[in-house]
């Protein structure tokens, strides 16, 4: 015993000073008064007032674990160069360090992770190009299709602000307001809203991008992530029973799967579609709000991601890890989706708040070590290492004749997509905000359509009886029987 002790790091401050007595406070006399000087006191309460970071306005409470993304090399049964020249998929059996960050979206820091809301799954690749962030949720679509509306709808989602109660009443007059979310909560009310835990869950990108092959030429694409373990969800009931015992199940089932080996996987599959407007289509594909129909644009393997490592420190890894949908490699390219602009200032500019300018800087969040990252870009609070720059160290400005840095070749074809209009606030033409969400009621089994009926009722049997009537409507927009059986479990007469 007395070896292991001996054998102990010594404890010391953050200046390296060695601690002998950590226990009390110098003082005049053993009773006080404690002396100003008290330094080694002063540096330890001084750093724990400070531990914690603004916690996140949108999943905030996540959980991190690290792993490889191997390439098919293939996509579907192309060459993955068709496609795309981004350099990770080219090759089958090429591995990409990967760090994933699974989440709730509207609860805080030390929310429960049986609640009825999204999940986030976000995906880093540390690619020989550098980062590249798929930042998305397990649910395909979102409520809004403009990120205009984005803090509207996080604030109805968020609790009262005299009150701090997540109100029913505030949400669905919200949505009752945006015909556009029937979709989503058709998706988050029925048993899609409560994923068993993170392992059994699958992952979409959202939003639309492109993909940009070494000619110039590009597709749009949406991205998915399937679960190898199968997809498993629970009632509201098991939920609650889960609650009850335990706030962070998900977390628990994912960091202790891991340590006893049992790796969980995805698989990344993608559909492709052609870059025009598609006429021939009832909802634009750029909104965010609809799933492209699989029987018309097939999903196509790409690559396998396993998670085989977790995290070492939690602050370090989850609460300071960043996310961007504008953290995009050569051969992924942005779409004109109205969503994906607004998130990509959104995500990164609130990681510059949360954590800091230098936030880039931090091991979670450096390319892997093999890039070399070269910027003019310095000072700031918390800077911790100059980047690069080049062969002469006196110049951090660009064009420079003295040996600075330069702009890479441009050795590829950019793709150009031409686009014209006039500048306008106005909404896209082919809305269609209802066929959808009829569409995935009557695909669900019948057990599904009980629970989403019994979940909307609860809920919406605390909002007002205006509110309740127009989410009735809209309900029966989707389907007959869907506002039918909504309006008969509140009690009311069903619309015409």
């Amino acid at each position: 015993m007395s070896e292991q002790i001996d054998n102990k790091p010594i404890l010391t401050t953050r200046q390296g000073h060695p601690v002998h007595n950590n226990q009390q406070q110098r003082t005049v006399g053993s009773r006080g008064p404690a002396t100003l000087e008290n330094y080694h006191f002063l540096e330890k309460i001084s750093h724990f007032d400070r531990e914690r970071i603004p916690e996140r306005v949108v999943h905030a409470r996540g959980f991190v674990a690290h792993g490889e993304f191997e390439a098919y090399g293939t996509i579907g049964d192309q060459p993955a160069s068709t496609y795309t020249r981004a350099k990770l998929f080219q090759t089958r059996g090429k591995k990409t360090p990967v760090t994933i960050r699974f989440s709730t979206v509207i609860g805080g820091r030390d929310s429960s992770e049986a609640a009825r809301d999204p999940r986030g799954f976000a995906v880093k690749f540390r690619t020989e190009d550098g980062n590249w962030d798929m930042v998305g949720n397990n649910l395909q679509v979102f409520f809004i299709r403009d990120a205009i509306k984005f803090p509207d709808v996080i604030h109805a989602l968020k609790p009262d602000p005299v009150t701090f109660r997540q109100e029913p009443n505030r949400i669905f007059d919200f949505m009752s307001n945006t015909p556009e979310a029937m979709h989503m909560l058709t998706w988050l009310f029925s048993p899609y809203g409560i994923p068993k835990n993170y392992r059994t869950m699958r992952g979409s990108g959202v939003n639309t991008y492109r993909l940009v092959n070494a000619d110039g030429e590009g597709v749009l694409v949406k991205f998915h992530w399937l679960s190898q373990q199968g997809e498993h969800n629970l009632t509201e009931a098991q939920a609650q029973e889960i609650q009850a015992k335990e706030l962070g199940h998900a977390s628990k089932d994912l960091y202790e799967a891991i340590e006893r080996g049992e790796y969980p996987q995805w698989e990344l599959n993608v559909q492709i579609m052609s870059d025009d407007e598609h006429p021939e289509l009832d909802f634009d594909p750029l909104d965010d709000t609809k799933i492209w129909p699989e029987e018309d644009f097939p999903y196509l393997p790409v690559g396998m991601m396993t998670l085989n490592r977790n995290i070492t420190d939690h602050h370090n890894e989850n609460e300071q890890i960043a996310f961007g949908t504008g953290v995009l490699v050569d051969g992924i390219d942005f779409s004109d989706d109205k969503m994906l602009v607004g998130r990509t200032f959104s995500y990164s500019d609130t990681q510059r708040y949360r954590v800091g300018p230098n936030y880039l800087q931090l091991p979670v969040n450096r390319p892997r070590e093999d890039v070399v990252v070269s910027t003019n870009q310095t000072g700031g609070a918390m800077s911790y290492g100059v980047d690069n720059r080049g062969a002469n160290p006196h110049i951090n400005f660009e064009p420079s004749s003295l040996a600075g840095l330069r702009e890479a070749d441009e050795s590829y074809r950019e793709y150009r997509p031409f686009v014209s209009g006039q500048i306008m606030k106005a909404p896209i033409e082919r809305q269609d905000n209802y066929s959808q969400a009829g569409r995935r009621y009557r695909e669900m089994a019948d057990w599904e359509r009980d629970d989403l009926i019994l979940n909307l009722v609860t809920n919406l049997s605390q909002c007002d009886k205006h509110i309740q009537e127009k989410m009735v409507w809209h309900f029966g927009q989707c389907d007959e029987e869907y506002g039918r059986r909504v309006a008969e479990g509140l009690g009311l007469s069903v619309p015409a």
